[in-house]
């Protein structure tokens, strides 16, 4: 079945879209835009330039996608946003597409779920399964991985990385990298050991979790040189692929990796 577009809809010739597409009142779909077949555009949502979207994306009540960045280095340069398959984007998101000197892309992976109010900046890198919850923000060049949930109101400072399974919790300002599978919150967010709920959830096996929990306690609780630490996990954990994504994670931040919550500090010891 072709696009269903509704009259009071604005769709530019030029825009390419797939089957089954629905475009709700009001809306609008600029030039160089791509849909993938099954999306849905409610009434008022947007669609900007040099979009690309795929398969059976939904964009709520003023929603917009592919805005032009927010970054006075910018002039109008072509850039782009890619969109994977099956994202939704609630009320009021605000996705811009990249900029020349970041690599010109935003891209977002598969099965995202965004609140209302969440703001993508540019040149923003999001693996599959994210969650942003509402009023959530990310500055330009935040790299995400897969299945991570940032908590509601919390901002994610440019340039930083959130590795897979990581969890930001509600109202967090989070200005350094979060390890894979760690749990940060507090309005300069500290690290609170492991995403425990989030990884036994996702079917988590025992011996990684155990391998995770020991890696913690010896990198963050040990009191040894950082690079010493890492070596005795590899040493002693290395086989386990979680852990050695979680040292290599470490390895190789540019920013500095979050820092503890002092003990007994609230919710400490959450790898317990």
């Amino acid at each position: 079945m072709s696009a269903t577009i509704h009259p009071t809809a604005v769709v530019d010739p030029a825009a390419e879209l797939g089957k089954d597409v629905s475009v709700g009142p009001f809306c609008i779909v600029e030039h160089d835009v791509v849909i993938g077949d099954g999306t849905v555009l409610e009434g008022c949502s947007q669609v900007k330039a040099h979009t690309r979207m795929g398969r059976g994306n939904r964009l709520y009540t003023h929603a917009i996608v592919g805005g032009e960045p927010q970054d006075l280095k910018f002039h109008g340069e072509k850039s782009l946003l890619e969109v994977g398959d099956n994202n939704v984007f609630r009320e009021f998101c605000t996705i811009h597409r990249g900029t020349e000197n970041g690599g010109g892309v935003t891209r977002i992976g598969n099965g995202g779920l965004f609140m209302a109010y969440v703001h993508v900046a540019h040149d923003c890198i999001l693996g599959d399964g994210v969650i942003m919850s509402n009023a959530s923000s990310l500055a330009g060049h935040v790299v995400i991985g897969d299945h991570v949930i940032i908590g509601g109101m919390s901002g994610v400072h440019q340039f930083v990385h959130i590795g897979e399974f990581g969890f930001v919790g509600a109202m967090s300002g989070l200005g350094q990298d979060l390890p894979p599978y760690m749990l940060c919150t507090g309005a300069r967010a500290r690290l609170h050991g492991l995403n425990l709920i989030g990884l036994r959830r996702r079917g988590f096996p025992p011996e990684a979790l155990s391998a995770l929990k020991k890696s913690y306690k010896i990198i963050f609780r040990s009191g040894r040189e950082r690079q010493e630490a890492l070596a005795a996990v590899m040493d002693e954990f290395g086989a386990v692929p979680q852990v050695a994504k979680l040292v290599d994670f470490i390895r190789g931040s540019a920013r500095g990796i979050v820092v503890p919550a002092a003990r007994g500090d609230n919710g400490d010891d959450a790898e317990e």
